[in-house]
């Protein structure tokens, strides 16, 4: 064809005559489409491509050029340029001049371009692109959630090198909003590949806000938010243990249900430390592994080390199986080589291997057995406050049983044989049976449930370890529970809500029998409160029963929203009258001398929109006075904006009183603050404190936080957190968020991407 043409629109068709009669037969139309789709393989070779341009013009029976606005589109990819050549031989495209190349999810802009239609291999010079999203199939198990950025930059040269996998040379790579470049990666060659969510580049300078802020020769990137094998970005942080802390990771995607961390960290007071985590996740076994050794602290002179292995496994036929091991090799191993206060906290490691079986028994009955062997490891961090190290259990065997309609009744029953040793304490071998028969009487506003049962306990002491006699104790436990619900419709400042009154009793008859010449292996005095107040035994474990002849009395209020059916507020009094004083006790704790338990309150709810609040107290009757009592308000208008106040005081011999503050709240645009203050009053000393701020510009977070934390009588840990969050690519600094979640509740992550506090935001 020759000549000139005004906005000539040719159709060339390379198609056979029986596909085309085919897909006229299966009613199928040749339409433009809205989006470029990949057709089937069977009909990729004869699809039709269009050309169109001011000048059209055919050199000889397999070329075709175009001029002037030319656009070619295909089966994938459209471009558009001022003059183009078709080459059907190779089904070769070259194009000149303001070319334009989308395939979709890329765009590619450049001054040359020559591509093969049947390889999707081609190369652009003088380059700027822009890659989309994709979404993927089949998530790691390990990391569910997704997040996907959009990416652009410049190349002096791209190579596409087949369906979604990039060459770039002499290239920038971002995150950011076009004509945003407030952080790039700059890198002598880069390679995207769509298909496996990565990115690759070599002699890369990472550049924020001009300044090279780091220099690697070679760097992977996920191009969304998901595992993949590379070294991470460095962290940085200061303790005023360590002194400045670096690590760089290295991260082995195994698999999609295994990986591994190798870490490397330097603290430049303590010296060299390598840390390695395993973790695998299987249908029938999941589980995590870590190990941590430091060889010759310079501060110490020794070696310092942690194993930790976590395995929990499926045994099919109802049987499970954990094992549960942590050891390290001083006592102060987590308050010298750890921020988090999870860690710093930990006084007993715990190392237990269990195995069980849940299964059902009879016509509608449940069981559960299982078989624990516990160890521990106890931490003397603090030499004022020595800790007690807890009894090891080897075994523990435990067997419980529920059964519907036995004797006119329902059926529980609690077992147990334990065998407690410790290196100074009373050890020995305790059996205990509980079996007891309840009888439920319920209708539509009212319960009462009687309860009988005798705990039967017996006791075979090593003699080598006291000169305490085997004995054996049968106590016979008696109980009544009975409640009702009124409601009726009100009205409060001018709402229309539903009210309710519901009072409780709860009587509990259990005969004196003396337990001083028993050992105790695990019993402590249980505070009183709401969740305590209705049980039989005001003693924890199995080791004291306390004699009783008592009624619990108490009274429950709610304001429901008619509407919604969601509870708005909700107040609670209880009490506990006691018909005979009582005698048993522990050696340290004298029994209750009066006739009238403490009174127990609580109050809370919605005050107003966004306003929430909660009130618990304990009054002494005898003292007339407040012993416990916790107050805390909290305002949360939307995510990211959240104030709190508390007081806490508990009354006793390991009591405290203590404020505590916390919130975050946006200032200026994208600055929020945040922080932190718990202070004992007793001690006139902070416990904790935490301040910082959160700077999110949409591509790009940064957050500095330093947080202190009192891990003994007089000795305190000190960090210092900052960190610079590249959306899409990678973080760089330490980590805060974990310090925050805990310490401010209701704390919401800025989402890069938005400005907008997320709670549920999946980091990088």
């Amino acid at each position: 064809m020759t000549g000139n043409f005004r906005k000539l629109s040719l159709i060339l068709w390379f198609c056979l005559a029986p596909t085309a009669m085919a897909l006229a037969q299966h009613g199928l139309e040749l339409r433009l489409q809205s989006r470029l789709i990949d057709l089937p393989r069977a009909y990729r070779e004869d699809t039709p491509y269009f050309i169109e341009a001011d000048r059209v013009q055919g050199l000889n029976a397999q070329t075709l050029e175009a001029e002037g606005g030319a656009r070619f589109r295909g089966r994938k990819q459209s471009v558009s340029a001022d003059w183009m050549r078709h080459d059907q031989t190779n089904n070769e495209i070259t194009a000149v001049g303001a070319v334009r190349m989308d395939q979709g999810a890329e765009l590619a802009e450049g001054r040359q371009l020559r591509y093969n239609l049947d390889t999707d291999k081609g190369v652009m010079d003088n380059a700027s692109y822009l890659l989309s999203p994709r979404q993927t199939a089949n998530l790691p198990s390990l990391h569910p959630l997704l997040t996907a950025y959009d990416a652009h930059g410049t190349a002096q040269q791209i190579f596409f090198e087949g369906p979604g996998l990039f060459r770039f040379k002499q290239s920038t790579y971002t995150t950011c909003d076009a004509g945003d470049e407030t952080w790039l990666f700059h890198a002598r060659e880069m390679l995207i590949d769509n298909n496996k969510n990565e990115g690759k580049a070599l002699d890369v300078s990472i550049k924020f806000m001009g300044e090279t802020l780091l220099y690697s020769p070679f760097f992977s990137f996920p191009l969304h938010a998901e595992r993949k094998s590379g070294f991470l970005a460095p962290y940085y942080g200061s303790t005023n243990t360590g002194g400045l802390d670096t690590a760089v990771s290295f991260y082995w995607n195994m698999a999609p249900n295994r990986d591994m961390t190798i870490t490397p960290r330097l603290m430049s007071r303590r010296g060299l430390q390598l840390k390695d985590e395993f973790r695998y996740l299987e249908p029938n076994y999941r589980g995590t592994w870590e190990v941590e050794y430091m060889p010759n602290d310079l501060i110490t002179g020794t070696n310092r080390e942690l194993v930790k292995i976590n395995h929990a496994q499926n045994l099919g036929g109802g049987w499970n199986a954990l094992v549960d091991v942590t050891k390290v090799s001083d006592s102060k191993y987590f308050t010298d080589m750890s921020t988090q206060v999870a860690l710093t906290s930990q006084t007993n490691l715990a190392r237990q291997l269990s195995l069980g079986r849940t299964g059902n028994w009879g016509n509608g009955g449940i069981y559960s057995f299982n078989m624990l062997t516990q160890g521990w490891q106890t931490l003397q961090t603090d030499p004022l406050v020595p800790v007690v190290a807890p009894y090891s259990r080897r075994p523990q065997l435990t067997l419980t049983a529920q059964k519907q309609d036995v004797l006119y009744g329902d059926m529980d029953l609690y077992s147990s044989y334990v065998d407690f040793t410790h290196p100074t304490l009373v050890s020995g071998k305790r059996v205990v049976a509980y079996p007891n028969l309840s009888f439920p009487l319920t209708n539509a506003f009212a319960y009462l449930t009687p309860k009988v049962g005798v705990h039967a306990t017996s006791y075979y002491i090593n003699p080598n370890s006291s000169n305490l006699s085997n004995q054996t104790r049968v106590l016979p436990i008696f109980s009544t529970e009975s409640g009702m619900t009124f409601e009726k419709e009100t009205r409060y400042f001018g709402q229309s809500f539903i009210q309710t009154l519901e009072p409780k009793l709860y009587y509990v008859y259990i005969p004196y029998r003396n337990q001083s010449a028993l050992p105790n292996f695990e019993s402590g005095l249980q505070d009183v409160s709401l969740a305590t107040i209705y049980t039989e035994n005001q003693f924890s474990g199995q080791d004291r029963i306390n004699d009783a002849n008592q009624l619990t009395m108490g009274v429950s209020s709610r304001l429901i929203d008619p509407a919604s059916g969601s509870e708005l507020l909700r107040g609670t009094l209880a009490q506990r009258q006691y018909f005979n004083m009582a005698r048993v006790s522990l050696p340290s704790v004298s029994p209750h001398s009066a006739s009238r338990a403490d009174i127990l309150g609580a109050v809370g709810g919605r005050l107003a929109p966004h306003w929430t609040a909660d009130t618990g107290f304990q009054y002494s009757t005898d003292m007339g006075q407040t012993q416990n009592m916790f107050t805390g308000v909290k305002y949360l208008p939307e995510p990211g904006k959240v104030l709190n106040v508390a007081y806490r005081k508990h009354s006793g011999t390991e009591g405290f009183e203590q404020i505590d503050f916390s919130g975050q709240w946006p200032l200026r645009g994208r600055l929020n603050v945040l922080g932190r203050w718990n202070y004992s009053l007793p001690d006139v000393r902070v416990l904790e404190s935490a301040g910082g701020m959160e700077y999110n510009a949409g591509c790009w977070a940064f957050r500095v936080v330093a947080h202190r934390l009192a891990t003994a009588t007089t000795a305190a840990t000190t960090a210092f957190f900052i960190e610079l969050e590249l959306s899409g690519a990678t973080r760089i600094g330490s980590n805060p968020l974990d310090v925050l979640r805990r310490s401010i509740s209701g704390y919401s992550r800025t989402d890069p991407r938005t400005g907008r506090a997320n709670e549920y935001y999946a980091p990088n």
